[in-house]
């Protein structure tokens, strides 16, 4: 035999960890769970933009959806407070009923963010 065999063999015989397996199962199962996430929060703010008002709801913004926890944050007090009585006066019911999940509560929480105006693209101009 050779050296390239010898090496061959040599390599083939080694002990194999695992480690890139490893890292080939967690991206996927990581991959997996993170789509499912954005799937939920993407359909939880259409419901809540289909059922908040909207001069409630251009001051809140969606954080995170966890284990039946929608996380929301408020600019302000009043605009918490009103929401709060919304919620508790039949607005988490409906949006419970809309959405196909396990929503288990909202959690409102105070914050600042900054609002994205998404405009819609401007169509080519044909000569």
């Amino acid at each position: 035999m050779d050296d390239a065999q010898l090496r061959t063999v040599w390599q083939q015989r080694q002990f194999n960890d695992g480690v890139a397996h490893l890292g080939g199962l967690l991206g996927a199962l990581l991959k997996r769970d993170l789509a499912k996430r954005v799937r939920q929060l993407s359909r939880l703010a259409e419901i809540w933009d289909e059922l908040v008002p909207p001069e409630i709801a251009e001051h809140t913004a969606l954080e995170s959806f966890a284990r039946g926890v929608l996380t929301v944050l408020v600019d302000s007090s009043p605009h918490r407070f009103q929401l709060q009585m919304l919620l508790s006066g039949g607005l988490q019911r409906d949006i419970q009923a809309r959405f196909s999940g396990a929503l288990n509560r909202v959690r409102l929480l105070p914050g600042a963010f900054q609002a994205v105006e998404i405009t819609p693209p401007i169509p080519p101009i044909l000569p």
